[in-house]
């Protein structure tokens, strides 16, 4: 069913795109909508404030499994988006999948097999892969 799904946007993607089918385009696109995520994210932050950013030297105590790091590692985050911010959000990153997809449709990519793979690979190496 998941590979539908995606097989779908890809195929509704390939159909709405239109003016920026050049490589190039969406090149920029892709460029473009990551710049407003990143944008978004900050004026959650500056504008509403409903997100803060506390961000300081990460704490790793000496003499730790790899395993546990992650449970020391601290995202700077604090609160929630609001409702507002997390449509505005969410908005900007559908546009980020739209110019991903229509990259993956121009290089003849599937972006559910993309997935797959990523997944293997994640599952397989977990907290080793460093990619």
């Amino acid at each position: 069913m998941k590979d539908l799904i995606c097989d779908e946007f890809q195929d509704t993607v390939s159909n709405c795109l239109v003016r920026h089918r050049s490589i190039l385009d969406v090149l920029t696109k892709i460029q473009e909508t990551s710049a407003r995520v990143n944008r978004a994210v900050a004026k959650s932050v500056t504008g509403c404030g409903c997100l803060q950013i506390n961000a300081k030297k990460q704490q790793i105590p000496a003499n730790i499994k790899l395993q546990e790091l992650g449970s020391y590692m601290d995202t700077h985050l604090k609160g929630e988006l609001c409702p507002s911010c997390r449509e505005v959000l969410e908005q900007e990153l559908g546009n980020h999948l739209f110019y991903l997809a229509a990259l993956c449709n121009l290089l003849d990519l599937n972006i559910y097999d993309i997935l797959l793979t990523e997944n293997e690979k994640l599952s397989t190496l977990g907290i080793y892969n460093m990619s």
